[in-house]
Formats: C-alpha cells, structure tokens, sequence
C-alpha cells in the first residue's frame, strides 16, 4: 500500500471504544482497531474475558484498557467514558438476542432486547457525542446493525425491531452531528461464523441457511476489517449516514 493511502485507513494517535468486546465480533473489531494504530477501551458487562483480550492485544504490540460496562445503564455509561478521556471511535457492538416466537414473547424479552440494542446503543452514542462536542473535537460514530434491519426472519421480532431502529437512528445522528464533525454510519454483518453461533451455522438448519447466499458462504470476522477501517478513519471522512452491507451478497438474493 502506497503511504498516503495508509495513512488513510491509519487509527495512530486515536482512541476507540469498543462495547460488547468480551466475545464475538466485539473481540474481533478490538483487534482489528488495535492493530491499525488505536489505543482500544474493550468493554462488555463480563469483566474477565475482558482482561484477557487486552493481554492478546498488548502481546501483539497494541493498546488497550479494560472497563465493565452495562450500557443499559446511563450512569454506567457516564462513569466508563468519564474515565476513558477523549474518545475519537465509537463502535456500539453490544447486543443480545431472544429466538421466541410473537405469541410466545413477554414483556422481559422484549425489554431486554431492546433496552440492549437500542436504547444501550443510543446511551452510549450520546453520550460519546457528547463529549465529543464539548472537547470541541470531531469523531467517529459506528454503529453495528445487521441485515435483518433490512430483511424478516421468523422468531426475532424484538431484535427485528431493535437493529431496524439502530439503522434510521443512524442516519438521524448523522444528520443533527454532522455540524459538529462528527460521523455517525453503521456496519451491517450477515451472517457470520463466530464461537458464539458456529454450532448452530455448522446444523442442518445453518446449511439451508448458507444455500441461500448467493455467495454459499458465511462472513468470517476479517471479511468486515475493511468496512469497519473504513467508517473508523480518514479514508471514509466523507461518508456520514450511510450503512455498509456485508453479507457475502445475502441481502440480493430472491424471495
């Protein structure tokens, strides 16, 4: 890569935070960051696969600190970003989900749902913004979405509901941060192979799963470094309000 175009996608000097980082994607795109260039908060409610995920980054020659976050709370949120410092990354990964289907679902699925993805994620993002403008500095705001905002799937209805709202919140902080030089995009993942759901994509039920991707593949996590370097440094400075699908073609293919 020629230097001007890596000092695009460079995060050096940056700082990034990272929720629901213990496990996941939220690992992955702590590491991802790490190796950029950023100095990486890794936060997630579990407290210990925290500690070890910051050792793997340091190991490697990276940055990282480690807070327990529960982004469902608000004061929560405001103690970990006080003792964070400036932030110049968001990216709201937290997430939780509840396969039951509409006639069987009460009042606490939903609310854990959605308190999680949505409203953890809005908490977070303002907050960050926040900050951010009293700093009187710009930023990055990413949000994960996923491409059931886009596309129905049986059981899901709350997390339907929630990565739906994410996306137009999205283009909803775009426009009202834009002012500030604040960027706000979401990064859209199909489905993709992590520890968490690799049993169930590995079942009979994941395969007829992958034959309908037009792609035949599930994502792994290293398919989404480039959108997610993209939307976090100068190369995508230009981008605000927009979501990036990846998803190996899934969303195109027919009914």
């Amino acid at each position: 890569m020629q230097p001007q175009l890596a000092r695009l996608f460079s995060l050096d000097g940056r700082r990034a935070l990272v929720t629901g980082a213990s496990s996941g994607l939220g690992r992955h795109f702590a590491q991802t960051l790490a190796a950029a260039g950023a100095e990486v908060l890794v936060t997630a409610r579990r407290e210990a696969p925290l500690q070890a995920l910051v050792e793997t980054i340091q190991a490697s020659g990276g940055r990282a600190r480690a807070y327990a976050l529960d982004v469902t709370s608000r004061d929560d949120v405001c103690r970990v970003l006080d003792a964070a410092g400036a932030l110049d990354v968001l990216v709201n990964n937290a997430g939780v989900s509840d396969s039951q289907a509409l006639l069987d679902c009460d009042d606490g699925s939903w609310d854990r749902v959605l308190d999680t993805n949505l409203k953890g994620a809005w908490t977070v993002a303002q907050e960050s913004a926040r900050r951010m403008v009293a700093a009187g500095q710009g930023g990055s705001l990413i949000n994960v979405t996923s491409i059931l905002a886009s596309r129905v799937a049986g059981a899901v209805g709350p997390y339907l509901a929630a990565k739906a709202g994410l996306a137009h919140l999205t283009r909803a902080m775009a426009l009202e941060l834009a002012r500030h030089g604040i960027r706000v995009n979401a990064l859209a993942p199909g489905y993709v192979m992590t520890d968490l759901n690799e049993a169930f994509l590995a079942s009979d039920a994941g395969q007829k799963l992958r034959a309908r991707i037009p792609s035949r593949r599930f994502s792994q996590p290293a398919d989404l470094d480039g959108a997610l370097l993209l939307l976090a440094s100068d190369a995508g400075r230009g981008m605000s309000g927009s979501e990036i699908v990846v998803d190996g073609g899934h969303l195109c293919s027919s009914l």
